[in-house]
């Protein structure tokens, strides 16, 4: 049995491979388990890697800071290539402020957990680990870990055991100052239910609508001339003159009294263009769809970018209107509706609404590609090569305070990701990913690196605990809430924000799935979610600096 004891205690690759996959199966096991609804998920990796490190279930030094630090680029370069394309549009009307107050948090959080190192004499490594598990942020306690080996030359095991300590009641307590502040401004859900309606002005959907031309002013005009003249974002996808013939609108389509127009448009071009051109009449698609002659027999269908050739390239570049006669009216991206325009740049995994007859159709469909086979093919290039970036970038020293500062194996890598997802089609990099692959390769990541964090702290768990370590249990719910409420309150009393899209702030704010989970199940509806994902990807990058500008202040 002896080559049983030394699979589990002993060394070499196979003992690796069996202790990484059994911390990581265990985890993932007791991470179904919720109390009151809550549930650690996949951090039980970390808690079952720190139970097998702490019973003699080690992996040579080596191998596992290997595993644990390509498993963090793993889960930051996905997250990075899914949010890059929506990255900057967080900076937009609407935005800023709600990247204003999750900037706040994290600055706050970082104060708080200074002045407890100054007070309490708390190392600051332990401190940043504390920190990190506070607000529920892997990639923070990643960077951590290699800023202080990168300056100090060795690795400080109560960085992660600050993060273990504090991350269940981190967990908890964003939920409950979701609660607290929920009481103390006496939230009332029907009416925010009712100040949706005044948000829904800045709604991503385009506006579809039939329009009878009536500008005396503007007959005899072309629709080039007329979209310079209003210098608004609108599509004309369809004429309909006053005999009942439906033609394909383009720029050289001249307007007469009496057309019928059907427009698209963004909900906030909508009364302007309507204005514009005449007035809003009520017409069905069917209506729409009638005519008297063969080429009025119009349907609109929408087509999957899936060719990598047509990746990157621009709308004019394809001259679709002249070679098919079809009108291309909206492009949703991401679950985006977008207004195109010839300068547009298509990008893999587009949908694109066409309107046409049958025939052009399926050409356009032949040219753009239209298969979904083709979107599950991974995009391994892109991959790896920004992976190989990012470490690149990752590397270079940034500045002295007074050791290099540099982005690390988690800024890095996260940084180039974004710009990859939001340039890489300028370039004719395919970026596109499907939901499932880019959450599997984050999860696997994740999984990799709570499992190298945990076994590598495990050895001294205990006595940590033993030796003073409950004290951050208490740091890290002060870490967690005081920023919070801080600028939580400031946000729902002074700015008036909507309670749901201010669960969706502080959820992002922390990079939190669990309380997340809990902002959707409460509202019932996605403003959670969009508040999430707009503070997300600028969180995600402050929460990696913060963490190694922390450890380098004192080193």
């Amino acid at each position: 049995m002896d080559w049983l004891y030394s699979l589990f205690m002993g060394e070499g690759i196979a003992h690796t491979v069996l202790v990484l996959s059994l911390v990581i199966t265990v985890g993932i096991m007791l991470g179904k388990i919720k109390i009151c609804g809550i549930s650690f998920g996949v951090t039980w990796i970390l808690f079952v890697g720190i139970a097998a490190g702490h019973f003699g279930m080690t992996v040579d030094h080596n191998t596992l800071h290997f595993i644990k630090e390509f498993g963090l680029i793993l889960f930051v370069f996905s997250i990075g290539l899914q949010v890059g394309p929506g990255f900057f549009s967080s900076f937009k009307e609407g935005g800023i402020k709600l990247v204003g107050c999750a900037a706040a948090i994290v600055a706050l959080g970082a104060l708080t957990t200074y002045v407890i190192h100054l007070v309490t004499g708390t190392p600051m490594p332990t401190m940043v680990g504390v920190m990190s598990g506070a607000v529920t942020n892997t990639p923070g306690l990643g960077a951590a870990q290699q800023a202080y080996a990168d300056a100090s030359g060795i690795n400080d095991p109560s960085i992660a055991l600050g993060y273990a300590v504090a991350y269940p009641l981190g967990v908890v307590g964003i939920i409950m100052t979701l609660i607290i502040i929920r009481f103390i401004t006496r939230v009332d859900f029907a009416e925010e239910n009712k100040a949706l309606e005044a948000i829904s002005s800045e709604r991503t959907n385009a506006d579809k609508l039939s329009v009878v031309f009536t500008n005396g002013a503007l007959e005899g005009q072309n629709i080039a001339h007329l979209r310079e003249l209003i210098n608004r974002s609108f599509v004309i996808s369809r004429i309909m003159h006053e005999d009942g013939t439906i033609v394909i609108a383009d720029g050289d389509s001249v307007l007469k009294i009496g057309d019928r127009l059907r427009v698209i448009c963004s909900a906030d071009d909508s009364e302007a263009v309507v204005a514009f051109f005449g007035q809003q009449i009520e017409m069905s698609m069917e209506d729409w769809g009638q005519g008297q002659t063969p080429q009025s027999q119009l349907v609109s269908r929408r087509i999957i970018i899936t060719k990598p050739s047509i990746n990157g390239k621009r709308l004019s570049d394809l001259h679709l209107r002249t070679k098919y006669g079809i009108n291309i009216t909206r492009i949703n991206r991401a679950g985006i509706d977008l207004i195109p325009y010839q300068g547009m740049e298509l990008q893999m995994g587009d949908r694109v609404m066409v309107v046409g007859n049958e025939h052009a159709i399926e050409q356009v469909a032949n040219v753009l590609g239209n298969s979904l086979k083709k979107l599950r093919q991974p995009q391994l290039l892109t991959i790896f090569f920004g992976i190989a970036l990012g470490v690149l970038l990752g590397s270079i020293p940034l500045m002295n305070i007074p050791q290099p500062v540099k982005l690390g194996l988690a800024g890095g890598p996260l940084i180039v990701a974004i710009l990859v997802g939001r340039f890489g089609p300028h370039f004719h990099l395919v970026t596109y990913t499907t939901m499932s692959a880019n959450l599997m390769l984050r999860e696997v990541g994740l999984a990799m690196f709570l499992a190298g964090v945990g076994i590598g702290a495990g050895d001294g768990f205990v006595d940590a605990i033993v030796n003073g370590g409950y004290r951050w249990v208490g740091y890290g719910v002060i870490i967690t809430m005081v920023p919070i409420l801080v600028v939580g309150l400031f946000a729902r009393l002074k700015l008036k924000m909507n309670y749901y899209t201010l669960m969706g702030l502080i959820a992002g704010s922390t990079t939190d799935p669990p309380a997340l989970g809990y902002a959707n199940a409460t509202a019932g509806n996605d403003m959670p979610a969009v508040g999430y994902a707009t503070v997300y990807p600028v969180v995600m990058f402050l929460r990696v600096l913060t963490a190694q500008l922390l450890i380098l202040m004192v080193l």
